[in-house]
C-alpha cells in the first residue's frame, strides 16, 4: 500500500491566529486534491513560532484553543486526511508544545513535546512542561511515530515511538537557521533514521520572526539514511511525498530540490529576514543612510532583492570629510538599483552642533565627540524621514562593529532593523562579491560599484579615517570575534592558536565594555551559531576579565 505525505512548509505569523488557520485549511485543501492523506504542519504553526511571554497570557491561550477546534470542524472536509497541527496544548494545569493529529472532524490523538530546549535562542522550559509518553497513529494502514524538533536530536524519543509500534517517524519542526544547519540537520536525521532502521519525515517552517530566520528545506530520508526528499530552501513549499509499505516496513520517494551553497544560503536568509520584517509589521519599505561604504551597499542591495527598488529610499548625507568618491559611488548605485535617491549636506548642521557647544567644550580639543555628532546628525535625519514616509530605517552596522563598539549610539545604531548585525565584515566583501556575480531574485547583477568592494573601509568622521586606525586588520579581527564570542573560547587557547596577545586581549576587552551599546542595538537577522541577540545574554555592569 502507498500512503501520500505532505509537509506544510509554509510561513505562519506569529499570533496571526485567523490568518494561520486560513493558511492551513487552504493548504490542506490543496493537499487532498494533490492525493495526501497525511498532512503536516511545523512546530507550534497555528500560533507562530515563537510567541514567547504570549505562552503566559490565558487569553492568547483561548484563542489557540478556538483556533484549534476551527481546524477540526474543517477538517471533515477532506475524509480520512489526518493532519498533524502544532500549537500550545492546556492539559492538566500545565502547558506542552504539543502535535494534535485531527481527522474527520476529530481529535484523535495528541502528542506532547519531551526534550524542551533551553539553550541559545531557545525559552522553552519558561512556557511548557515536558511530555513523556510516545505517540503512534495508524494513518492509512501505516503506523506513524510523531515527534516535536528537539526529539529528534536525541536518542530516546526516536526509539520509545519505534517501541511502541512506529514504522515511519514524522517530525514537526521550527529548527532556526545558521550557517550550515541545513545540512547539519540532514546529517542528524539520518543518524536517527539508521538507529531505528525505519524513515523519517522532516517537516520545516519557513519564514522571518524578529531575529530569527526558517530555511524551510522540509526532507525525508530512508531508513538507511539516504535522502529521499527535500523541499525549497527560503520559500513557501508543499513537497509531497509517496511512503509504500511492503512487507511491513516503509520506504519513501519523493523529489530532491538543490541545496544552496554557503552564501547562497546566507543571502537568503537576510532577504527574507527583512522582506518579513518589514511586511509582517505593516512597513510601506525601507530607508537606508547610503555612505559610498561597504556596508550600506551591502544593506541596499539586500533591501530590494526583499521589498523591490520601488519600496527602498536611500539617502546620501556628506559631511565635511565625506570623500567626493564616496557620494559618487553611492549615486552611481542608487541609480543602478533603481531607486529613489537624495543627498542632504550635513555640513551646516554640524557647525552648528560644534557653535552651540564652543563654550561648554572650550580649551578641549576635537574627538570622538564630534566624529559622533556627524552620525548622531543623520540618524536624527533618518528618523525624521522614517516618521514623515513611515519606512522603517535599516541601519547598516555589521558584527565586528557591533562586537567592538565601533558604531554610535542614537547615529548610525538608529533605526529599526539591524540587517546585517550578525554578518562579520569580511563575510561582508565575501557576499558582496558574490551577489555582483549572481542575481537569484532577478534585480540585477552588479548592483554594488567595484570601487565601494575594493577601496579601504572608512567611516569618514575625520580627515583621512580608516577602519584599521582603530582596529586590527579585519581577518584577524573577525577571527578573535569567532573563536571568543561564537565559540566561547578563552583568550588564553586563543593567543594559543597564535594570534597576538596584544590584538586578542584589546579585542576581547572592547567586546566587553561595549555590552551597553548592544543592549540598545535595533533587533537583526540571527544567521551564525551564536549572535548578539538572545543567545548572547550577558550583564553590562561587569568586572570580570578571563
Amino acid at each position: 500500500m502507498t500512503l501520500s505525505i505532505c509537509c506544510a512548509q509554509r510561513n505562519f505569523v506569529v499570533g496571526d491566529l485567523s490568518g494561520n488557520v486560513q493558511k492551513i485549511i487552504a493548504t490542506a485543501a490543496e493537499a487532498y486534491a494533490n492525493g495526501a492523506r497525511l498532512l503536516l504542519t511545523p512546530e507550534l504553526a497555528l500560533c507562530g513560532y515563537a510567541a514567547e511571554d504570549l505562552y503566559l497570557r490565558p487569553a492568547f491561550l483561548d484563542a489557540c484553543d478556538a483556533a484549534l477546534l476551527e481546524l477540526q470542524a474543517a477538517s471533515a472536509q477532506w475524509p480520512g486526511l489526518a493532519l498533524v497541527i502544532g500549537h500550545p496544548l492546556r492539559d492538566g494545569g500545565q502547558l506542552f508544545n504539543a502535535a494534535s493529529v485531527l481527522r474527520d472532524g476529530q481529535q484523535i490523538a495528541h502528542y506532547f513535546k519531551q526534550l524542551l530546549p533551553n539553550f541559545g535562542v531557545f525559552d522553552e522550559q519558561r512556557y511548557f512542561s515536558a511530555g513523556n509518553t510516545p505517540c503512534v497513529v495508524d494513518v492509512a494502514g501505516i503506523q506513524v511515530g510523531l515527534l516535536i524538533c528537539e526529539d529528534a536530536w536525541h536518542v530516546g524519543p526516536a526509539q520509545a515511538a519505534v517501541a511502541a509500534g512506529a514504522q515511519l517517524l514524522v517530525v514537526i519542526n521550527a529548527s532556526p537557521f545558521h550557517s550550515g544547519k541545513p545540512a547539519e540537520r540532514e546529517a542528524v536525521i539520518a543518524q536517527r533514521a539508521i538507529e531505528n532502521a525505519v524513515p523519517v519525515v522532516y517537516s520545516h517552517l519557513v519564514g522571518g520572526q524578529d531575529e530569527i530566520v526558517f530555511d524551510g528545506c522540509s526532507f525525508a530520508v530512508e531508513a538507511n539514511g539516504q535522502l529521499a526528499a527535500r523541499a525549497a530552501a527560503f520559500e513557501e513549499d508543499l513537497p509531497l511525498l509517496a511512503a509504500h509499505l511492503v512487507d511491513g516496513r516503509v520506504s519513501l520517494m519523493g523529489e530532491v530540490k538543490p541545496s544552496l551553497s554557503h552564501h547562497h544560503a546566507l543571502w537568503s536568509a537576510l532577504v527574507l529576514a527583512v522582506r518579513d520584517y518589514v511586511g509582517k509589521n505593516r512597513f510601506p519599505g525601507a530607508l537606508i543612510g547610503l555612505s559610498g561604504g561597504m556596508d550600506s551597499a551591502l544593506v541596499l542591495s539586500i533591501a530590494v532583492d526583499a521589498l523591490g527598488a520601488d519600496k527602498v529610499r536611500t539617502v546620501m548625507m556628506p559631511s565635511p570629510y565625506t570623500a567626493d568618491i564616496s557620494w559618487l559611488d553611492a549615486r552611481e548605485m542608487s541609480e543602478r538599483v533603481g531607486v529613489q535617491h537624495e543627498e542632504i549636506d550635513i555640513a551646516p548642521q554640524f557647525e552648528t552642533f560644534k557653535a552651540a557647544l564652543a563654550n561648554t567644550f572650550a580649551g578641549r580639543a576635537e574627538d570622538t565627540t564630534e566624529e559622533n555628532l556627524q552620525a548622531r546628525i543623520r540618524g536624527t535625519l533618518l528618523m525624521a524621514m522614517s516618521n514623515k514616509f513611515g519606512h522603517m530605517v535599516l541601519t547598516t552596522g555589521n558584527k565586528s562593529e557591533m562586537s567592538t563598539g565601533y558604531c554610535t549610539l542614537y547615529g548610525d545604531m538608529a533605526g529599526g532593523f539591524a540587517a546585517i548585525k550578525d554578518v562579520l565584515k569580511t563575510e561582508v566583501f565575501a557576499l558582496a562579491r558574490w551577489r555582483n556575480a549572481h542575481d537569484p531574485f532577478g534585480t540585477g547583477l552588479d548592483p554594488i560599484p567595484d570601487r565601494i568592494i575594493t577601496r579601504p573601509p572608512s567611516a569618514e568622521l575625520r580627515p583621512d579615517q580608516k577602519d584599521q586606525d582603530s582596529l586590527p586588520d579585519y581577518e584577524v579581527l573577525d577571527a578573535i570575534v569567532t573563536h571568543y564570542m561564537e565559540n566561547n573560547e578563552s583568550v588564553s587557547s586563543i593567543v594559543a592558536k597564535g594570534f597576538a596577545a596584544a590584538d586578542v586581549e584589546r579585542v576581547t576587552r572592547l567586546i566587553q565594555i561595549n555590552e551597553h551599546k548592544r543592549r540598545q542595538a535595533p533587533v537583526g537577522p540571527r544567521v551564525t551559531v551564536r549572535s548578539f541577540g538572545k543567545d548572547w545574554r550577558y550583564p553590562i555592569t561587569n568586572k570580570f576579565r578571563a
